[in-house]
C-alpha cells in the first residue's frame, strides 16, 4: 500500500476526468480495476496529483524511431 502524500493536492473523480479529457466513467473504472493509486475517505475517493502524473507518464507511448515501411 502506498504512503500518505502530505502537502499535496488531491483531486476528486470529476477533476481527474476533466484533466484527462474523459468522462467520469474512465477514472472510476481505473479505481475499480485498481489501475491507479487512490485514497478513500469514507465514501469519497481522491487521487493525488503526483499519482495522476505518474499514471500519465507510465501510459505515454513514445514515437517510432524508424520509418514505417508500408505496402507500396
Amino acid at each position: 500500500m502506498g504512503s500518505a502524500r502530505t502537502g499535496e493536492r488531491y483531486l476528486n473523480v470529476e477533476q481527474v476526468a476533466e484533466m484527462l479529457g474523459t468522462t467520469v466513467r474512465f477514472p472510476r473504472r481505473l479505481i475499480e480495476e485498481r489501475r491507479i493509486e487512490f485514497v478513500k475517505l469514507g465514501r469519497h475517493v481522491r487521487i493525488a496529483e503526483s499519482v495522476l502524473a505518474e499514471f500519465i507518464a507510465s501510459n505515454t507511448v513514445s514515437p517510432r524511431t524508424t520509418a514505417f515501411k508500408g505496402a507500396a
